[in-house]
């Protein structure tokens, strides 16, 4: 007597496919978009903040969150040192005054 089931020789079976998106995979997604939404956006604008930085050109030109004006800050000035330059917003860096004005700018009053 037979131990096992006997099927006619016209059965197969249906291997079942591996689900291709597990859990697994979806947890390091999520992981991965986090940490590089976090290193990725911060390393890329200061790396275009650099990128954009020609050598001796030490103007910051910010754009003021509140009135949207356009600032450039000189070296030795009060807010010179807390001025991030972010070129998402159009922040950019100036060589000349005389360039920063000819773009649109205005000198920072302090």
């Amino acid at each position: 007597m037979p131990t096992h089931r006997s099927f006619s020789p016209r059965y197969t079976t249906k291997k079942r496919a591996r689900p291709r998106f597990t859990m697994e995979a979806f947890y390091l997604a999520i992981i991965g978009a986090g940490v590089a939404g976090y290193l990725g956006v911060e390393a890329a604008a200061n790396g275009a903040s650099f990128a954009n930085r020609g050598v001796g050109c030490t103007i910051k030109g910010n754009v003021s969150i509140g009135s949207h004006e356009r600032i450039y800050h000189l070296p030795g000035q009060e807010y010179y040192e807390k001025t991030n330059i972010s070129p998402r917003y159009g922040e950019r860096w100036f060589c000349s005054e005389a360039e920063a004005r000819a773009a649109g700018w205005r000198r920072a009053r302090r």
